[in-house]
């Protein structure tokens, strides 16, 4: 590590844990001070969306230590993984608790800070690059854009139990929120469609689905709120994804960057054609 820009960054202490966001995917897109943590820890208690290429950033020595939550899969219980970070804070272990995009970001960063507060373990918050805002832009597609939106509405398309949460006012997101970005919707897609179309959105409204954002094996879906079930369904595509709804979509075809390092052309907005039907891209 370069002694001249780490040097004033905090220690990772023993007896400590940092909650730490490693981004979208992308390694690159870690922040200076996550990449001194995993330098320093002794042991990474990472989530299943941690990208491998961020943990062999790891120091030679440290435990990598799985606590990945994946949905229909056999998963340690929140609680048991934030009373292992108390445990192994508590045997005096360097701790790095490393999850996918931002700790604070529908990742329960927040119970697992709780739970250390409430055993005085000491504890460090290292944000990240949440992915309903970093994957979107590797995927082209900008969360705001002056000439489309001034809000965006992020939420979780499913609860605890697994299920689209009963809590969220579809009514009131559909009606008053031109952006809407979802983590963890694929699966339901077909019944939020439903939900937002009858709260008053528009069947052509675009959609896109961006699955293993920021890695080398992240896949596109453009489709639209109506036709959106039956196109997941048709294009074989997998979660992890963020989906996005909303008017920004559009922009994608001038703004896929990642594309155009692969030969895609991207088109100003006066030049580009009419689109239509779904499309599935790299």
């Amino acid at each position: 590590m370069n002694d001249t820009i780490f040097s004033n960054l905090p220690a990772l202490e023993p007896g400590s844990v940092w909650l730490v966001g490693a981004g979208p995917g992308d390694p690159g897109l870690l922040t200076l001070l996550a990449a001194k943590g995993l330098a320093e820890a002794d042991i990474v208690v990472h989530d299943a969306l941690v990208n491998e290429d961020c943990l062999k950033l790891a120091r030679p020595g440290a435990v990598l230590e799985y606590a990945g939550k994946r949905g229909g899969k056999p998963s340690a219980r929140q609680r048991d993984i934030s009373l292992r970070l108390v445990e192994l804070a508590r045997a005096g272990k360097r701790v790095l608790r490393l999850k996918g995009g931002d700790p604070f970001v529908f990742g329960r960063g927040g119970e697992e800070a709780l739970t250390l507060v409430e055993h005085g373990i000491p504890f460090r918050i290292v944000p990240g690059i949440t992915a309903g805002i970093g994957g979107l832009a590797y995927a082209g597609i900008p969360v705001t854009h002056r000439d489309v939106n001034h809000a965006v509405t992020f939420l979780t398309g499913h609860d605890s139990s697994g299920v689209v949460p009963d809590a969220i006012n579809w009514e009131a997101i559909g009606k008053g929120s031109p952006v809407i970005v979802m983590y963890m919707a694929m699966k339901h897609i077909a019944q939020i469609s439903a939900n937002l179309i009858a709260a008053g959105r528009s069947a052509d409204e675009p959609v896109a689905f961006v699955c293993n954002a920021a890695t080398s094996s992240q896949q596109v879906l453009e489709t639209t709120l109506g036709r959106a079930p039956d196109d997941v369904e048709a294009s074989g595509l997998e979660p992890p994804a963020i989906v996005v709804v909303g008017e920004v979509v559009k922009l994608r075809p001038s703004l896929d960057w990642l594309g155009a390092l692969s030969g895609r052309k991207l088109l100003p907005l006066a030049e580009r054609p009419g689109e239509s039907g779904h499309k599935v891209s790299a």
